[in-house]
Parts: structure tokens; C-alpha cells; sequence
């Protein structure tokens, strides 16, 4: 077999950067200035790694505007340290004003949730609470084509993630404290257009979340 030359190579990336900060520099003289005196970003964006969602460029934003958690499959649960730690850092220290959490179309982890082939590693584990999702709407998911099963586990991903958020103390806080807005969204790859979802809480269970979760 062949080699395969890299696209990309640490001079060319280099070049590129230089590149771009004098473009910035000359477009937008005060930005890297602006940046250096610190950071205050009214979104938290809880999101996928895949390379297609780039979510500064998706919301027409820019440096300093987003502060980002990204992993396979936009997955959380409760015990997970590295998100648990932006998560308060943003909502307590930042107070940021609302959190987003995106899936996508198209999404590798999802779909590899929906098959039965390991991916070996760390990858199986990581990806058990999207296959308990599958598990859980099995009678739903069994019921729709491979794209619409596709995209509802997807949106499925989301809700339950945003129900995780919404039993973080850091969360149940600053809502109660300051409005915190939280939504769940979910980004098109093929069109470049973003959902929301518009997740609603009954009172009842908003009012059983928060007796069980509001700790003091």
C-alpha cells in the first residue's frame, strides 16, 4: 500500500494561523487585546467531537463568546469529572446565561449505538447510555426507517443529557438564582441549520427533580 500524505502539516497549520491572526488583527483590532484581559461567555456549549460541528462558526460567533464541552456522542452522566468541572466553572464562576446541549445528524456514535459491532476499547463503555437509550425505545426505534431511527436516538441523546444538566446543583442553582436558560438542540451537517428541540418540564416533575436534587 501507498502513504498517505497528511492535508494538513504542523508548518502549514502554523502558516495558517499566522495567516488568520493578521487578518483578525487587522479586521478586528481589539479582539486579541479584549481576550488577553480575560473572558465572560453567556453560552455553554455541551457538544459532540465530530469535525463537522464547529459550534463558534455554526452560532456566527467568535473568540470568547462560547465556552465548550465536547465528547463522543454528546454523552453525560452524573459521575463524569471532566464535564462536571466545566459545567461549574461556567455556571458558577462565568454564570454564563444559558447552556446548550447538541447532537447531530449523521452522528458516528449514535449509529454505532444502533449496530452490534464493538468498537473495542474505551469506545463500548462510553457508549452503554446511548445503547440503554436504544434499549429503553426499542418498541419506537424498531417502528421507523434506518435515517428517522437514526435521528430520533439522536434527539433522544439530547433529552436525556438535558435531563442529567437539570439535576446538577450547579444548574438547579443558578436557574432558581438568575434564570439560567437551558436547551437542547440538534445540528443539521447536511444544511448547516440548528433545532431546538424546545424540552419542556410538566411542574409536577420539575417540582420531584428538584426536592430530590436541591442540595444545601
Amino acid at each position: 500500500m501507498g502513504s498517505t500524505v497528511p492535508k494538513h502539516t504542523i508548518s502549514s497549520l502554523i502558516s495558517s494561523n499566522d495567516q488568520w491572526a493578521s487578518h483578525t488583527h487587522t479586521s478586528q483590532p481589539d479582539l486579541f487585546k479584549s481576550c488577553s484581559e480575560g473572558q465572560a461567555p453567556e453560552i455553554l456549549w455541551i457538544g459532540c467531537s465530530d469535525s463537522r460541528v464547529c459550534e463558534t462558526q455554526l452560532l456566527r460567533l467568535g473568540p470568547g463568546d462560547v465556552f465548550v464541552h465536547r465528547n463522543i456522542a454528546n454523552v453525560l452522566y452524573p459521575q463524569d469529572m471532566s464535564a462536571n468541572a466545566v459545567i461549574e466553572y461556567a455556571v458558577k464562576h462565568l454564570k454564563v446565561k444559558r447552556v446548550i446541549v447538541c447532537g447531530h445528524v449523521s452522528c458516528g456514535g449514535v449509529a454505532a449505538a444502533l449496530g452490534n459491532s464493538t468498537l473495542g476499547g474505551v469506545l463500548d463503555g462510553w457508549l452503554a447510555p446511548v445503547r440503554t437509550l436504544r434499549k429503553e425505545n426499542s418498541k419506537l426505534l424498531e417502528g421507523l426507517g434506518e435515517k428517522d431511527r437514526a435521528l430520533r436516538l439522536v434527539e433522544l441523546n439530547v433529552k436525556r443529557s438535558v435531563g442529567v444538566l437539570m439535576e446538577n446543583k450547579a444548574v438547579i442553582d443558578a436557574i432558581a438564582d438568575r434564570g439560567l436558560e437551558v436547551h437542547g438542540c440538534i445540528y443539521d451537517v447536511s444544511t448547516g441549520k440548528l433545532r431546538d428541540l424546545d424540552i419542556k418540564e410538566e411542574e409536577e416533575e420539575m417540582s420531584k427533580r428538584i426536592k430530590a436534587f436541591e442540595l444545601r
